[in-house]
């Protein structure tokens, strides 16, 4: 934070040092600054009108990930098909044609052509191929790397969301923000996220403050906010993207707030 004077520990706004909003935002503050700034925050336009600005930004950089990639220019793609060509003419010499033909006598076959690039391709191909094959092999050959029987081979779901730590530090920081939110994250319905609180002896019938994904430690993870009766005092219980009938996999279950 670059603007010492309205930072923890200064004169807390109005008007906000937009530093103190970015890392509340980010939830790099500790839990006891975050659980003071909050409700400030959000009883100040201005505060809120920079948080909203911060949200856009953060969404609009998460949207390049789902963006489709421009087509190749055709220059690039005509120098890779000529560096794709010179490398079959080095490996497979007998595809050669035996001798060229004269250049005022070239004819260009662009349906010979595409067939001789599609040949080519094959050949890489069929390299890729057995090389994944290769591969598969040496993962069945490991002892432990095969799968159990009847268990299928389901890659778990990637974290998203803001990062907390394993016993849930950094949670409280996140409160603020995810009252009033109904984000299932990996869990994708209300249905199974209420199988994943059964199963951890929680009441289904309570329905949380807030719900939104997690990154507990680098497992993808949904939190959610109870109230305790208490004022300013919340439980946050987060389950893992495996949670359900039978298996509760909370990833850490803390009381936040005043005690």
């Amino acid at each position: 934070m670059t603007d010492e004077s309205r930072g923890i520990g200064g004169t807390v706004g109005p008007p906000w040092s937009v530093d103190v909003l970015a890392d509340l935002h980010a939830g790099v503050l500790d839990d006891a600054q975050a659980a003071e700034l909050w409700p400030l925050v959000h009883a100040d336009p201005e505060a809120q009108a920079i948080l909203d600005a911060l949200d856009a930004t953060q969404a609009d950089l998460a949207s390049f990930a789902d963006a489709p990639a421009p087509p190749m220019p055709a220059e690039f793609a005509a120098r890779l098909d000529a560096a794709l060509a010179a490398e079959a003419a080095a490996r497979f010499p007998e595809a050669r044609p035996s001798a060229p033909a004269p250049r005022d006598a070239q004819v260009v076959d662009l349906a010979a052509a595409r067939r001789r690039r599609t040949k080519r391709l094959g050949w890489a191909a069929g390299v890729l191929t057995a090389a994944a094959a290769a591969v598969v092999a040496v993962t069945v050959a490991i002892p432990g790397t095969s799968q159990q029987s009847g268990t299928p081979d389901v890659a778990a779901p990637a974290p998203s969301g803001p990062s907390v730590g394993n016993d849930g530090a950094g949670a409280q920081a996140l409160v603020g923000k995810a009252i009033g939110v109904r984000d299932f994250g990996p869990l994708r319905t209300e249905d199974k996220l209420d199988a994943c609180i059964a199963a951890a002896g929680l009441d289904p019938k309570v329905r949380p403050e807030g719900i939104r994904p997690v990154n507990v430690g680098g497992k993808a993870g949904v939190m959610i906010i109870l109230t305790t009766g208490k004022l300013a005092q919340f439980r946050l219980v987060a389950f893992g993207a495996d949670c359900g009938p039978g298996n509760p996999a909370v990833l850490f279950d803390k009381v936040v707030g005043e005690k």
